[in-house]
């Protein structure tokens, strides 16, 4: 937000120059960086001066040229080629000098000596558009003659100098975005260092422009207001006003708004943005002739309606939307946007201010749903002041009284279904020092909390105050929030850091030994070529509605959400992954490997809570998920690029098994398809406890994100996978001195024996010698029986102290045959 210095001093006094007043400002948590000086006019006319055209004569080489003397006031007159056809000897004109810079627009352009066809030029005869003080560029401007020659223009032409600071709001100060906002945290800070004896003086007060004075020119002629939905509208206020003339703002109006960076647009505008940075109150003008029925409601509208902004988009309302209504149509997105016909023209003679206080929440969803962002918006979401609406309508008027004319129809309207409350709470002077870290005076913490308009009343226990938040303090809720406001008036830069500190220690626990294990499989996934990526918690309904793996009633939904899109807490990793690949194909980045260490949230209706276990039908969990798509390398001059496969994916994850110390031979993996996958690979540890699953995602799925190529996915349960490995240690030992023996086996099965039930069936035969087992062959054709398929299986066989004889392996192979007959397998 942008801060006149000048508009400050109108609420303040203060003795800062600019600079000490954002190092001020920022010290109280509005953090200040920028300073600029600006001008009424752009360049201040610096080197504009005013100037008497002694001579003027054609020039001998042009038809439009004039060759002019100048009298500059400095002694000898200098020549100028002019262009303008209305300039003659005589007159008194704007001259800038060689070496002024002059703007146009965003461009700047600087006088200099020049040769025009041969004649020398020492400056030049200004117009209206090229000193940036109007819009005429039909000829030079032509002054009184009474002006003397050499009179700085910046003086003749009145030009106001002023300072603009640019203030960064943090979400939870929409209260200082205003002049008076701003005034309020200025007269906290001086207030507090009077009180510490640091400065003297007299305790400063804010000053507002004086509103009391509106008188009511006639009875009849007022707009009638009904609030249909006073949980959108808690407060409407407004005042009606006819036979207003729509012009140009004065230049002191002009001025301020200029230096606060809004653009000056007409008297009726100006005033309400006047209003708004100067106050903090949203105000819309409706033009009454446009007000079917002389009637405003505030109300809802049908799903579907179709409504015209002011920026000429047709937009389709949400039935959750709150509009201001006439007799028949909607006519403003209320807090958010104005219709196309509901402002002011240079034609409109009757208007209606408005001065509301909508649900913030409400104003919220309706901005984010419609992708709109208004200063109003910006101010009624974040939490607007209920209580200044009725005074905002009456400055308001007043001023368009005074600037615009017209007569005061009525009175103010103010409908207020309930009355506003004001947060109370009491807080403790022994907590503000706690939580400081050092003991303030309680006459310091009362002066600050008065200065900040919070209504101070002493109880019986001499420790504690009772306190009455103001309405502008939507954020202050807790005794913490309190003492953040008297720590930022009070310095922290004056809370002294003691000689001693006082720590806890604890053990590490398995939070910590579960992230440090994160770290490793980060470094593995990142040396490998992956990126990591963070996605958000919370995600979009549409991706589990009419899911039945996923179903939308296990999601855990938000109370009030900011929209659909982040709408519940996500149950998988899946859909985050998917936005980024797509965010990046989009972007001609088609070759990506992800992964993703976050918390996936389950709600389980079934289960039932209790006082005791309150949050028993809700679960979460850490998972890693892995995404791989396009290319596996870039191609070079000796290698083709070939396309990444889910194979390539499960080697990533057997590899992250390893690293943790579970081998191949400790997990059994199965082989399916769901809604998501349309193959994949179920991994499970050999007790049945699901570790992953790996696999390629549906086109179906894919093409909701846009993404034509294939993509493949795994989804590592990783709270499981620590509980299975986190006492596993990466152990060492000597390379075994004898040879290994490798046997190989020709089974025929039924088809639907899987190679786990095998594997498993031989690991349990021969515990002591057998060290691996590997499918090297499976086959499915002529010359076998109908229902059966051939497994081709290498083991491996070792004693590490000796070799092994005949006998000892002729011994374990006849427990290993036997063992796979009587699960049914034969030898082929």
């Amino acid at each position: 937000m942008d801060i006149s210095y000048k508009w400050l001093r109108r609420y303040i006094d203060f003795d800062l120059s600019p600079r000490e007043l954002a190092a001020t400002l920022t010290s109280l948590g509005l953090e200040c960086d920028t300073v600029e000086e600006v001008e009424s006019i752009r360049g201040g006319l610096r080197g504009v001066v005013i100037g008497k055209v002694l001579t003027c004569e054609d020039h001998p080489d042009s038809d439009h040229l004039h060759v002019t003397t100048v009298d500059l006031g400095t002694g000898e007159p200098v020549q100028i080629v002019c262009g303008a056809p209305n300039v003659a000897a005589g007159q008194t004109v704007v001259v800038a000098t060689v070496g002024t810079t002059l703007y146009d627009g965003d461009k700047e352009f600087q006088i200099k000596k020049s040769k025009i066809r041969g004649k020398e030029s020492f400056g030049m005869i200004c117009a209206e558009d090229e000193l940036g003080i109007g819009t005429d560029h039909a000829g030079i401007m032509v002054l009184a003659d009474d002006i003397k020659p050499g009179t700085p223009a910046a003086e003749y032409f009145n030009v106001e100098s002023d300072y603009r600071l640019e203030v960064e709001l943090t979400p939870n100060r929409v209260d200082a975005a205003s002049h008076y906002g701003v005034a309020r945290d200025l007269k906290a800070k001086e207030w507090c260092l009077i009180c510490q004896n640091e400065k003297q003086g007299e305790y400063p007060e804010v000053s507002v422009p004086d509103a009391s004075g509106l008188t009511t020119d006639r009875t009849d002629g007022a707009v009638t207001v009904r609030i249909e939905d006073e949980e959108g509208c808690p407060r409407y206020s407004g005042v009606t006003i006819r036979g207003v003339e729509v012009k140009e703002s004065p230049e002191w109006l002009k001025n301020l708004l200029t230096a606060a960076g809004q653009r000056p647009i007409n008297n009726i505008v100006d005033i309400t943005n006047f209003v708004l940075l100067g106050i903090g109150q949203p105000l819309h003008c409706f033009d009454l002739d446009h007000v079917k029925g002389e009637e405003i409601i505030v109300r809802t509208c049908e799903k579907g309606t179709r409504f015209t902004t002011l920026d000429g988009v047709e937009r389709e309302l949400n039935e959750a939307d709150l509009m201001i209504c006439d007799a028949e149509k909607p006519m403003c997105i209320a807090g958010v946007f104005g219709g196309l016909d509901s402002g002011v023209t240079e034609g409109t003679k009757n208007v209606f201010i408005e001065s509301a206080y909508f649900n913030p929440t409400r104003v919220r969803r309706t901005a984010r749903r419609h992708g709109l962002s208004t200063d109003a918006s910006f101010r009624y979401e974040r939490g607007a002041d209920p209580s200044v609406t009725v005074y905002a309508a009456i400055l308001a008027a007043s001023l368009i009284k005074e600037l615009a004319g017209g007569e005061i129809c009525g009175g103010v309207i103010d409908v207020l279904p309930a009355p506003i409350e004001r947060k109370e709470l009491d807080f403790s002077l022994t907590y503000c020092n706690r939580l400081i870290g050092k003991e303030l005076p309680g006459e310091l913490v009362r002066c600050i909390l008065k200065a900040l308009e919070f209504d101070v009343t002493e109880t019986e226990d001499a420790d504690v105050l009772h306190l009455t938040v103001p309405t502008y303090r939507v954020d202050v809720y807790r005794p913490c929030d309190v003492v953040e406001e008297i720590l930022r008036v009070y310095g922290y830069n004056n809370v002294e850091i003691g000689d001693e500190m006082h720590v806890s220690l604890s053990q590490r626990g398995a939070t910590d030994e579960s992230y440090d294990m994160q770290q490793t499989i980060s470094e593995q996934l990142t040396a490998a070529g992956f990126s990591e990526i963070m996605n958000n918690s919370l995600t979009a309904v549409s991706y589990y509605e009419n899911s039945e793996l996923l179903p939308l009633a296990n999601c855990v939904r938000l109370l009030n959400p900011l929209s659909n899109d982040l709408g519940v807490m996500r149950q998988t990793l899946l859909y985050g992954g998917l936005e980024s690949i797509s965010h990046n194909v989009n972007r001609k980045m088609p070759d990506l490997k992800f992964y993703e260490f976050g918390n996936v949230y389950r709600f389980n209706p079934e289960k039932e809570s209790s006082a005791e276990k309150p949050l028993a039908q809700y679960s979460e969990r850490m998972e890693l998920g892995i995404w791989i798509t396009g290319k596996k390398e870039p191609a070079s001059w000796n290698v083709k690029a070939e396309e990444a496969s889910v194979y390539d994916l499960m080697g990533v994850v057997n590899n992250i098994l390893r690293r943790l110390g579970l081998q191949p031979a400790a997990v059994t993996t199965t082989q399916s398809s769901d809604e998501i996958f349309s193959a994949k690979l179920d991994i499970a540890s050999r007790s049945g406890k699901h570790i992953a699953e790996v696999g390629i995602i549906r086109s179906s799925i894919l093409k909701k994100f846009d993404i034509e190529q294939s993509v493949t996915y795994a989804a590592i349960d990783w709270d499981s996978l620590f509980k299975l490995t986190a006492k596993n240690r990466v152990t060492y030992a000597e390379l075994p001195k004898t040879q290994p023996v490798d046997r190989d086996l020709a089974l025929l099965v039924d088809k639907s024996v899987r190679f786990a039930d095998i594997d498993a069936v031989i690991r349990k035969a021969e515990r002591k010698l057998l060290r691996d087992v590997r499918l090297f062959d499976v086959y499915e054709g002529k010359n076998l029986p109908a229902g059966k398929k051939s497994y081709a299986v290498s083991m491996k066989l070792q004693d590490n102290e000796k070799t092994l004889t005949d006998k000892q392996i002729d011994a374990s192979m006849s427990r290993i045959i036997d063992a796979l007959k009587n699960m049914g397998a034969e030898l082929r």
